[in-house]
């Protein structure tokens, strides 16, 4: 049998994550090499993975990073099962880690391809399942690329958020946490009245006219009772249309122009569940 050094023990703890007792196994059954002993926690993990694939992984860490010119933004939600291993130090850094790689990539499949220190994301989220013992997975994946770009993550990582504005002018970095705080908090399902899918305002517009029809109000005045109603919905659920959290006596859209001539141009919201 080979000599299982310590350093060996360590190095493997610290490229893999696996606990101690882990490592030194996965050397023995290697006899001493390294990288096989990697494949054995490797394989170990797919038979974990299989196991668990019926898990849902509804926990985990949201999370969102700019690059540093502040031109391009990514967020993800690495999944796992239980709100404890959510909360490890260690699996959030694992979340940052995969949400830096996301930033050179531009859809979930690419990242889930791209390398991540020798292997691909997908491999080391497997390994990562055998060391952990949960189902993980990137159950989010969304970017922003704009003149400016800000991000906000929720506490505990439960949401996070980015936004897009038109320019980077001063003051720019704050406005765009408060707009993505916004967003974090208020859930707007568009950025602007034109990003509203059609079949959400026929919807909303039906819903108004039985409401209103419920209180005797004449056919003949539905339709325009119901356009003002469609209006307040705009207002409540589009993000620059909303009342600025902050100061309710001004919109988003107004709060933004107070460091100028600067829009919000888009956003993305990602969230455990």
């Amino acid at each position: 049998m080979a000599d299982i050094k310590a350093a060996d023990v360590m190095k493997l703890r610290k490229i893999t994550g696996a606990g101690m007792m882990d490592c030194k196994k996965a050397l023995a059954e290697s006899n001493g090499d390294f990288d096989g002993a990697i494949e054995v926690l490797r394989k170990r993990g797919q038979k974990m993975a299989a196991k668990r694939a019926d898990r849902e992984s509804t926990e985990g860490a949201a999370i969102a990073v700019v690059n540093q010119d502040s031109t391009k933004g990514v967020s993800i939600v690495l999944g796992c099962e239980t709100d404890f291993v959510g909360k490890n130090e260690s699996f959030v850094a694992l979340a940052n880690q995969i949400a830096e790689i996301a930033l050179s990539v531009s859809t979930k499949e690419e990242l889930l391809a791209a390398d991540f220190g020798g292997v691909s994301v997908a491999d080391k989220l497997v390994e990562q399942t055998g060391v952990i013992g949960e189902k993980l997975e990137i159950n989010a994946f969304s970017k922003v690329e704009a003149p400016f770009v800000g991000s906000y993550i929720h506490a505990g990582n439960k949401i996070a958020t980015l936004v897009g504005l038109s320019g980077a002018a001063d003051g720019a970095e704050v406005v765009a946490k408060d707009v993505a705080m916004q967003a974090a908090a208020m859930n707007p399902i568009a950025l602007n009245e034109e990003g509203v899918d059609a079949s959400v305002i026929e919807k909303e517009i039906e819903i108004a006219k039985d409401q209103l029809r419920a209180e005797g109000k004449p056919e003949a005045m539905l339709d325009n009772i119901a356009k003002g109603k469609i209006k307040r919905f705009f207002k409540d659920n589009t993000l620059v249309n909303q009342d600025f959290i902050k100061d309710g006596k001004q919109s988003v859209a107004q709060y933004v122009k107070t460091i100028g001539d600067i829009e919000v141009v888009a956003f993305t919201r990602v969230a455990l569940g």
